[in-house]
């Protein structure tokens, strides 16, 4: 349906000719509605809504945009990509903030921003099944890919240009872990999914892997509104992007919400699923209530009790920690923990212990960095992480942002730099997995709850009014 329309839009004859009407300005439309309507999609990698409300990469950069234009953020979901684009061409939104890559044919029916992120189309597979190695394997297998997606368009390129008995199931929705699942449950034997969507979603569906990439790397841009002038609102767009990157502004947010996927091993990623299906449900309202009790979100409470014990409440370690929360003997008897082994005390302790040092932290560390810099403390101590951030200030980093100080935290095991700070010798790589780890569990958890947390698509009134007007004259006899 998307080929379709472009192939409308690129054909559609002017609908006035330049002197006797004029194109209105982007921007100026924008500013004097003071809203900046953006379309995106139901995704990890682009925006969803948990508890706290609507987040997601897309979400925060589009919010970063309208607050740099002056105006508020109205941002609306699609349920496909084709709806994206439909959106666009009734004027019904200014922009498409979506993953959307930068293709010749959506290029030639819409204009777009400068890119902000560029990916790769890989084919992914179950482990330990048939691994295709390159176009020629994919004739004849199940391939799934979402309908209206460039992918698509490589697909239909593959197939014209020598591989005709490639044939492929074309998805309709926005989500690609659709097709993770269908690859997942044996429905299919391969999906076409961006690199960035795949390294997220990877630890939802650990079985799967990268069988090869297909094509070259692809620009990631925003899409905007055509029938309109877009000039000043594309060179603003373009000056907010380039200022985002001289600042490092960008790339925090990439690591803000992606950076917790690097490093996790597939291994560890099934052990975790797995866990969360057999595990959590019996210790789910323990966790929930004491979260409730403490303020915390209860997906956090659960990550750290997992990076601790893997739920377990009567784990034990050499060095005498013990329970679900895994305390130490002196942090429970500060903490008013009589029975380390008991869930609930475990738990209580735990979280206390975590707001304690949350508070500690200074005033001028913000979220979501004063949370990831806690759990560090939490792990390695309040004064090895002050000295960690002794030496990211020496360094030219910034002490208040974990990514910084993420990378400085090794060096305390480098006698050239632990000898220079107050408390000397730590973990500090460690330190560095504890967080990393509980971010990457904690984002498992919350992603899980997309489906449950997803707006339901409009209902399709043609067929649903027969059935009222049925219903009316039943009543009415």
């Amino acid at each position: 349906m998307l080929v379709r329309l472009f192939a409308i839009l690129a054909a559609a004859p002017l609908l006035c000719l330049p002197a006797g009407c004029e194109q209105r300005d982007s921007l100026d439309r924008i500013l004097s509605r003071g809203e900046l309507v953006v379309v995106s999609r139901n995704s990890p990698t682009t925006y969803y809504v948990d508890k706290s409300g609507p987040t997601g990469f897309e979400y925060a950069l589009a919010g970063l945009l309208a607050r740099n234009l002056g105006v508020e953020l109205k941002m609306e979901s699609a349920f496909s990509l084709g709806a994206i684009f439909e959106r666009l061409e009734r004027g019904e939104a200014d922009l498409a903030a979506a993953g959307l890559s930068l293709t010749g044919q959506r290029q030639a029916a819409f204009p777009h921003a400068p890119p902000y992120y560029s990916l790769k189309p890989l084919v992914v597979y179950v482990a330990g099944t048939f691994r295709p190695r390159g176009p020629q394997d994919l004739e004849g297998m199940s391939i799934v890919a979402l309908d209206g997606s460039s992918h698509i368009e490589a697909l239909e390129a593959l197939q014209q240009g020598g591989y005709p008995d490639l044939g492929w199931d074309a998805v309709p929705g926005a989500d690609t872990m659709a097709l993770l699942e269908r690859v997942d449950g044996g429905e299919a034997a391969v999906a076409i999914i961006d690199s960035n969507e795949f390294a997220v979603q990877q630890s939802l569906f650990p079985r799967l892997k990268v069988a090869f990439e297909l094509g070259a790397e692809q620009d990631m841009v925003w899409y905007l509104a055509p029938g309109t002038d877009n000039t000043r609102l594309q060179a603003r767009i373009a000056d907010f992007l380039a200022r985002l990157r001289e600042t490092g502004t960008l790339e925090r947010l990439r690591e803000e919400h992606f950076g917790h996927t690097q490093g996790a091993s597939r291994i560890s990623a099934h052990t975790f699923t797995r866990n969360m299906r057999r595990k959590l449900p019996d210790f789910r309202p323990l966790i929930q209530q004491v979260a409730g009790e403490h303020a915390l979100d209860w997906h956090l409470l659960a990550a750290i009790a997992y990076q601790e014990s893997h739920w377990n409440p009567r784990a034990e370690s050499p060095t005498g920690v013990r329970g679900m929360m895994m305390l130490t003997l002196p942090t429970a008897q500060e903490m008013g923990v009589e029975n380390r082994l008991d869930p609930l005390e475990s738990l209580r302790g735990g979280a206390r212990y975590l707001k304690n040092i949350h508070r500690r932290l200074p005033d001028d560390i913000y979220e979501p960095d004063r949370t990831w810099l806690a759990l560090a403390a939490y792990n390695i101590g309040m004064g090895h992480l002050e000295d960690a951030r002794v030496i990211t200030d020496r360094q030219g980093g910034d002490p208040h942002l974990w990514r910084d100080v993420m990378e400085r935290l090794p060096l305390l095991e480098d006698p050239a730099y632990y000898r220079t700070v107050r408390y000397g010798y730590a973990r500090g790589n460690e330190a560095v997995t504890y967080v990393q780890n509980i971010r990457h569990y904690y984002s498992i958890l919350q992603w899980q709850e997309i489906p449950e947390n997803k707006p339901l698509p409009p209902l399709q009134t043609a067929r649903f009014i027969p059935e009222v007007i049925r219903a009316s004259r039943l009543s009415a006899l």
